[in-house]
């Protein structure tokens, strides 16, 4: 069943990355996503980056439509969908690669107050592609990679999470799928949730386009606790 809302607020967060204010919140848990269809473009899935809000980058024919669109125009949406992240541990590390920094942003903005420590460790190829850095306010630490070094120190996430791993009781990670491998190994799958990425249709675990080994990501993710991928990631 689709919703069809109305765009409140478009804005721009980082290079060729958009923010979307919807009319209508979603009852969502942090990880979690929906579909959303433009009719005669076709339909993907977002994470939610809060109840109303999708912050998107445009890598083809859907988002670059997406983009065309204004304040006032509409987007049908159904969901939110999945198993989002679990609220657990004390000391939390935030590991967020590229455009996988919306659902922990939600996470941040919707637990960030419960835990005794949250430390962000966020990497993005250029200082251009950092989104939503008011993440801030709701962590208590936010550390920046790059990797040519125009923010922050020059590097890679994981290469701060292996420095640091000590310091914290467990990890929420998002992003590129090499970095959750890493993410991974540096945990020793043990201790990590991480959200995965793939090619999604359905949403609703009927297609099967979504496998990632024995799991479907629409349906027993996208969020998969690190024991789960052994194997597979």
């Amino acid at each position: 069943m689709y919703s069809v809302v109305e765009l409140r607020e478009t804005w721009d967060v980082a290079k060729d990355v958009r923010a979307f204010r919807l009319s209508k919140g979603f009852d969502f848990t942090p990880g979690q996503f929906v579909m959303v269809w433009l009719p005669g473009v076709g339909e993907k899935p977002f994470s939610l980056a809060w109840k109303d809000l999708l912050v998107v980058k445009r890598v083809g024919p859907f988002t670059s439509k997406l983009f065309e669109l204004s304040e006032g125009e509409r987007l049908w949406v159904r969901g939110p969908y999945g198993r989002g992240f679990e609220r657990k541990w004390k000391r939390v590390a935030l590991v967020a690669g590229g455009i996988g920094i919306p659902p922990l942003y939600a996470l941040a903005r919707a637990w960030g107050k419960d835990f005794e420590g949250v430390t962000l460790i966020y990497g993005a190829r250029s200082k251009e592609e950092l989104a939503l850095l008011d993440i801030e306010d709701y962590v208590d630490e936010v550390v920046i990679t790059t990797d040519d070094g125009s923010a922050g120190r020059r590097g890679f996430p994981t290469d701060v999470l292996a420095e640091r791993k000590g310091e914290f009781d467990g990890v929420y990670a998002c992003g590129p799928e090499p970095m959750l491998k890493a993410v991974l190994r540096v945990m020793d799958y043990g201790n990590v949730q991480v959200s995965a990425e793939r090619y999604m249709k359905c949403g609703i675990g009927v297609c099967g386009s979504c496998n990632l080994g024995k799991y479907l990501v629409c349906r027993d993710g996208p969020v998969f606790d690190g024991v789960q991928l052994r194997g597979l990631l």
